[in-house]
């Protein structure tokens, strides 16, 4: 299938596309650069006429297109779900499903990054808080829309980032969804907290 992007734009789409698999796989420091061109199929010229950072630019691309994919997800539940727990039910959906084909592999690729490079690499650092305070800003104007106040949604959509970040660690380490499940069944006394806060 032809790219949709121009013929220089999707040379970058595949090296940032690469990126991102290759770290949900094995973190960023376990990730090289040769590996990431033979994925991508790129020559290696254009990695550095794209990036010429390097391996930190083309990882602060990565965790900027895994954040707009979860915002994307989180918005696409959003519109489709009739109720707070239907939102719950389709996201945790969508993260076992990540997990399962990846035989619990894949996990956050944000998470991944912040850990592995976050403490060591100023400019990461800086793009996953940004990514996560995009995360927490998309859940808090969902909870907004139920009547909270700002004040209060920002740190219950905080919690609610936590819960899923958390649980996707530990459902890796167990090779099980049973900590999804688990975080899924407080984000939903979460959501009917702040629907009855909001409500009274």
């Amino acid at each position: 299938m032809a790219s949709p992007y121009p013929k220089g734009l999707a040379t970058r789409q595949r090296l940032v596309d690469s990126m991102l698999a290759l770290i949900q796989l094995h973190g960023y420091h376990g990730t090289g650069l040769n590996t990431v061109l033979a994925r991508s199929r790129a020559p290696k010229g254009s990695l550095y006429f794209h990036f010429p950072e390097g391996k930190t630019e083309l990882g602060i691309a990565a965790v900027g297109l895994a954040g707009d994919q979860f915002s994307e997800l989180i918005g696409r539940a959003t519109i489709a779900s009739s109720s707070p727990n239907a939102v719950v039910d389709a996201l945790v959906a969508e993260l076992k499903g990540i997990l399962e084909a990846s035989d619990y592999q894949a996990g956050c690729p944000v998470s991944s990054v912040a850990l592995d490079a976050g403490s060591g690499n100023e400019p990461l650092r800086e793009a996953c808080g940004q990514v996560y305070d995009a995360w927490v800003s998309a859940v808090a104007s969902y909870l907004a829309t139920f009547g909270l106040e700002k004040e209060q949604a920002q740190p219950v959509a905080t919690s609610m980032i936590c819960l899923v970040e958390g649980s996707l660690i530990l459902s890796r380490a167990h090779k099980s969804t049973q900590p999804l499940d688990a975080a899924a069944g407080t984000l939903k006394m979460l959501m009917t907290a702040v629907h009855s806060e909001a409500s009274a």
